[in-house]
């Protein structure tokens, strides 16, 4: 069971966290894996990983801001049947703290970055007749998170383009859905705290671990086994649905 043989995936943000474990699990599930991802070395690491276990990888360095960048990139991989939006950032800020520029930024990533490898991509899984879009959004698509304004933003519209998207092209055999993680120990985590809690990282991990009902965050590989499932298939009869994987933070939290 989920095996995708014979499938081409692209990954954004594959060079680290999420992105990186879904290229590995991908990769153990018999796909050829294109690693996107702005930071190459990352990328060709992830790749060389991947290749030493016997895997097939290849690294796709783009910008998923730049549309053109984008399409060129999707044109030189040529079929496309999976397509994993991870690539994102964060951002700390209320409404009043949040610069026009930090708003802009994440805007350009984790919104414009998603429409622009959708708009690759769909021409390419039409031709080929169909496909499957999975879409990183987030709990703070449903929930309100404290000082997360412009990130809360972003995820919500990523729900929002994975219901239209699934909607629009679902006669076209194109399946698109999304999954909303709480917190996840990636990179990210480990320096945000190294940065901001200098000498006090243990305790502010466990301080954030504890946010979650379940006790800690969620590990790359859990939520790139959801991940795996979605795009597999057996999940042949799922589409425009958003799947939390948090812990119980949104309906046990209260």
């Amino acid at each position: 069971m989920f095996q995708l043989k014979n499938k081409k995936a692209i990954v954004t943000g594959g060079g680290s966290g999420i992105g990186k474990a879904v290229c590995l699990i991908f990769c153990n599930a018999g796909a050829d894996v294109f690693v996107a991802d702005l930071n190459k070395d990352a990328a060709e690491k992830t790749v060389e990983e991947i290749l030493s276990s016997g895997g097939k990888a290849q690294a796709l360095p783009m910008n998923v801001t730049n549309q053109h960048e984008v399409i060129t990139a999707f044109e030189q991989v040529g079929t496309v049947d999976i397509l994993v939006n991870s690539a994102g950032v964060s951002h700390i800020g209320k409404v009043e703290t949040t610069s026009e520029a930090d708003f802009e930024k994440v805007f350009n990533v984790n919104v414009k970055g998603v429409y622009n490898c959708q708009f690759a991509a769909i021409p390419i899984m039409k031709q080929n007749g169909g496909g499957v879009i999975l879409n990183l959004a987030s709990i703070a698509s449903s929930v309100g998170i404290p000082d997360r304004f412009a990130y809360s933003m972003s995820k919500g519209a990523v729900l929002a383009m994975t219901l239209s998207t699934a909607k629009d092209y679902i006669k076209d055999k194109i399946r698109c859905n999304c999954i909303s993680p709480a917190r996840v120990h990636t990179p990210f985590v480990d320096g945000f705290l190294a940065k901001n809690y200098p000498g006090q990282e243990a305790e502010m991990f466990e301080k954030l671990s504890q946010t979650q009902p379940i006790g800690r965050m969620a590990k790359p590989a859990e939520i790139a086994a959801l991940i795996l499932y979605l795009c597999s298939d057996e999940a042949s009869f799922i589409t425009g649905c958003d799947y939390p994987i948090d812990g119980g933070f949104i309906k046990l939290n209260n």
